[in-house]
Parts: structure tokens; sequence; C-alpha cells
């Protein structure tokens, strides 16, 4: 696809050891425990104005949420930090402290460092959950399967866009600045699901990692895609809407792939397509065929 998959490639002869998955997935399995590590970039994850209690929040929140893509429980976290301005340090610090208080993680450790005046900050984690019964992976999607997302797609990409105008769209913003990691429903899906993974770069584009993972098709039908009403009243409900919600990126709900109904769980979940033998993604909207855009999401 670009850059990125091209260095996780090169990168792959290294990685041998089965907790690794190839490297194809967002979290390492290893000696019972579910590891990630996610970064966030200033001027690249979030804005320079944003709160840095939000920037701490959302620090934890992508992390956990790929955590609930394995369905694992969150338990400790080791944080990277690049220190700058000591009055936004602090209130990033409190910020991570309500953060970690709010889910249940405790900080274990990590590592600080100063870079040349002026840098963007780097910020990085690493986070260990408990892995549970049974820890999915993006290879286990078969023919047959319904794919089925959680919650709603497009706000944080919405949000993005109205901080950006300068337009007052406080659910959206918080979308963005503040996601929800579904970590409850991770946790009870993981039983169940043939395949599953969080949507953090764009519904298309990870559609595309899932479906090549599992070596079959996915169909997504874009008029199925769940929008929120913050969302309808902002950006409207066609086509281009609905397109812009699955490339936008940054939602971090779960995609997964089941051939029965989803059990019982927290948030609302909803069939947006299915799985056939072949490979690829093919797209629809009110029953028709719509070709894949250029820009499927994010992607270094």
């Amino acid at each position: 696809m670009g850059a990125e998959s091209d260095f996780i490639d090169a990168l792959r002869a290294r990685a041998t050891h089965p907790s690794a998955r190839g490297l194809s997935d967002d979290a390492a399995l290893f000696a019972g425990h579910v590891i990630t590590h996610d970064m966030l970039v200033e001027g690249v994850h979030y804005l320079s104005s944003d709160p840095p209690a939000d920037v701490a929040w959302k620090l934890l929140a992508v992390n956990l949420s790929d955590l609930a893509a394995k369905g694992a429980a969150p338990s400790a976290a080791l944080l990277g930090y690049t220190l700058g301005a000591p009055a936004w340090d602090m209130r990033f610090a409190e910020g991570l402290h309500a953060a970690l208080a709010h889910f249940g993680v405790t900080l274990i450790g990590g590592d600080t460092v100063r870079t040349t005046m002026g840098a963007p900050r780097s910020l990085g984690m690493t986070l260990i959950g408990r892995a549970g019964p049974r820890t999915p992976d993006r290879a286990g999607a078969r023919p047959g399967d319904c794919i089925y997302v959680t919650s709603t797609l497009g706000d944080a990409g919405l949000g993005l866009k109205a901080l950006r105008a300068g337009i007052d769209a406080p659910a959206l913003i918080i979308a963005y600045r503040r996601p929800t990691p579904q970590c409850t429903a991770g946790v009870a899906l993981a039983p169940h699901v043939s395949a599953m993974m969080d949507v953090s770069d764009g519904l298309l584009i990870d559609s595309i990692r899932l479906a090549a993972t599992s070596g079959v098709r996915i169909s997504i039908a874009l008029d199925a895609l769940p929008l929120s009403a913050a969302a309808r009243a902002f950006a409207g409900d066609d086509l281009a809407a609905r397109m812009s919600a699955a490339t936008a990126g940054d939602d971090y709900q779960l995609l997964f792939s089941m051939a029965e109904k989803p059990p019982p769980l927290p948030c609302p979940v909803t069939c947006i397509g299915s799985v056939a033998a072949g490979a690829g993604l093919t797209l629809a909207y009110d029953g028709r065929p719509v070709a894949l855009p250029e820009h499927l999401g994010w992607e270094h």
C-alpha cells in the first residue's frame, strides 16, 4: 500500500516468534498477555491546540482499542514521553492520571526524553492486557460470515474537520479528542468472532487488511454504515458523506466477522457487509457497485 506497509514487510523476517503473529496484527500474544504499542505525534495524530489532558486520554484510548480487538482486559502501561513546556507536561500528567483511573490501568514505568526546541512531541505507550480464553486475530474471516462494526463511524473525522475550520461541533470534537475504546464489547465478542480488529485508520483500509490476512473478499454496503445524528447533521447522509465516514479514521470501533448473530453487547452493532471467497474489497451503495476511492484511509 505504501511506505508504512513496505517497512513492516521488511521487519517480518526478524519477527519469527509465534507471539508476533507475523506482524499482521495490532498486538502480540506473549506468555498469556496481549501487548501493544501505539504512538501519537503532534501535528499528525493530534493538533497542537488540543488540550494536554485530551492528548493523554487519546494516547491511552488508542492502545486500549488494540487490546479490545483481542478481547484482552487491560492491566498495566509504560509511557514514552517527550518533555516540553513544563505547564503542558503537568497538565498531561494530570490528564493521564485521570484516564488511567477511569479505565483501571496501572502505570508501571517508561522513559522520558527531551528533543530540540520547537520539534513536534512524540508520545508512546506500551499496554499490557490479560488474554482471555480466546484471542482473535485478523486471519479467521470465512466465506459466509457477516461483517459488523460497533457503534458509529465518521464522528472523529468530522470532529477534526470542525476543529480545523473553527466550527463548534462539541459531540464530534469529543469523538476526535477522546475516543471511547470498546473494551467491554471486545471481551464479550472475542469467544464468538471469526476475526476482529479495531478501526483506527479508516473502515476501508482496515477492511482490506482484514480481507488480505484472512485470504477472502469483503463486500461493504456503504448505505448500511451506522452514522450518528451529529454526523448526519454536520455532513449529510448521501454517498459522499458515507464515503468520507468510511475513510476518515480515528473511530476506534471494532470491525469483526461472524457467522451468527452477535451476543448482547453494551453498544450497538451493525452488519455492514459480507465475506466471500476471493480477495480484496468491493463496495456498493443502494444496491449498486461503487468504485474504490483513491484514498482508502490513513497510512504513514
